[in-house]
């Protein structure tokens, strides 16, 4: 199989260049002509490797523009289109430059005679495992738009889910940020320039007045220790938290933090509902959708319990009894799921419980930000004070001094 580099021009009058892995040129040339096109250059070429760093050159691939690609391939699947004319179709109108560079090497392969599911496998980092086993699954079954769709709501939901998120969070952290802002300020600045006049005053400071002296003081003399200090225990964190052990005691601990732990929990419980039932509700077998749905929970306990429910329904026992005993499963997880199994209708069951946690978790970030707000607040204001006190105090205690 030999590749060449072609120049054509499409039924639009637009030229489009690209390769294609063909045993001889003629054969290359039918393969370009085959979607209507013609052909005013091609030649044999050694391939140009894409790598990841040359996706990263054009643009990194956000995940509203996966959840945009995955729709457009479903529509056109299920419009009637074959999938090497739905790679192209995408392939053209994909608005990121990296994902349409990875659709035009996928069509060659697919045009090759590979599995379009084996095709988009080849690069996981944008095509995690539980994408690319879903789509075999449908190509598998002759469900693939029904499938490809099924996916596409999935990433969308992401998608919704995150933008959510951020938005809640953006006032949370102008806010943060601005009194992070104020106390630096009054501390490096205000505090530091005020200390000559205290010290004229003597040694009998208030209380209050002698911890801001020594606070700033201490911050003024080791900045750089302390940022020193700030970066390696963030860099000690993130090398921690990417040990198994590490990272185990970390999502198990994120679950147990007061009023966000709830909220943490139900996203992700949401989220290995809604995997579990696309992928089983695209055809994968029931013990890899476990494992899959495991992993991308993005929580290790629960990776942890998926593989222990994963080895008990290996050898015989329902599902929902092999997540109770787990005891990371919550009830309404395990009671939908045992409803599920008896009715034969498993990937409906977990999209109510995925969707009614959401709303619950919905509800939770709106109350957890209500909340965040005046306490940020009210912390604030806190610090302000006590500073304006600490320097007033001094000033005061030397107008009665003066009487």
């Amino acid at each position: 199989m030999t590749t060449f580099a072609y120049t054509a021009l499409e039924p639009s009058g637009k030229k489009k260049t690209g390769y294609i892995d063909a045993p001889s040129r003629e054969a290359a040339i039918d393969l370009v002509t085959r979607d209507g096109r013609y052909v005013l250059e091609i030649a044999e070429q050694a391939r140009r490797a894409r790598t990841e760093t040359d996706q990263r050159k054009r643009g990194k691939v956000s995940r509203n523009d996966l959840a945009l690609f995955t729709r457009r391939m479903a529509d056109l699947a299920d419009a009637g289109l074959p999938l090497d004319r739905v790679l192209q179709v995408v392939a053209e109108q994909s608005e990121s430059g990296a994902l349409a560079d990875v659709a035009e090497q996928a069509l060659d392969d697919v045009r090759g005679g590979l599995p379009i599911s084996d095709a988009l496998a080849k690069h996981p980092k944008l095509f995690p495992d539980v994408y690319t086993q879903t789509l075999r699954a449908g190509e598998a079954s002759g469900q693939f738009a029904d499938v490809a769709s099924r996916l596409a709501d999935f990433q969308e939901k992401e998608v919704a889910r995150r933008s959510q998120i951020v938005s809640a969070l953006i006032y949370p952290s102008v806010l943060a940020l601005t009194a992070f802002a104020v106390v630096t300020f009054l501390l490096t600045f205000v505090v530091p320039r005020l200390s000559g006049i205290f010290k004229d005053l003597g040694n009998d400071l208030p209380l209050a007045t002698q911890i801001l002296l020594a606070v700033t003081g201490f911050i003024t003399n080791n900045t750089i220790l302390l940022l020193a200090g700030l970066v390696g225990s963030f860099l000690l964190y993130r090398a921690w938290a990417s040990t198994e052990a590490g990272g185990l005691t970390r999502d198990r601990l994120l679950v147990k933090i007061p009023l966000l732990g709830p909220v943490i929990l139900k996203a992700t419980v949401s989220r290995f509902a809604r995997v579990l039932g696309t992928l089983v509700y695209g055809g994968v077998p029931i013990l890899d959708a476990l494992r899959l749905a495991g992993l991308s929970s993005g929580n290790r306990v629960f990776r942890r319990s998926a593989d222990l429910v994963e080895d008990e329904v290996r050898e015989g026992r329902p599902i929902a009894e092999s997540m109770r005993d787990s005891g990371s499963f919550p009830p309404v997880l395990t009671h939908m799921v045992a409803i599920g199994e008896q009715t034969g209708d498993l990937p409906k069951m977990l999209g109510r419980v995925s969707d009614s946690l959401d709303f619950e978790v919905d509800n939770g970030m709106r109350r957890l930000t209500a909340l965040v707000e005046p306490v940020i607040v009210l912390v604030m204001g806190a610090f302000v004070g006590f500073v304006v006190l600490a320097v007033l105090l001094p000033i005061f205690q030397a107008q009665e001094l003066v009487k």
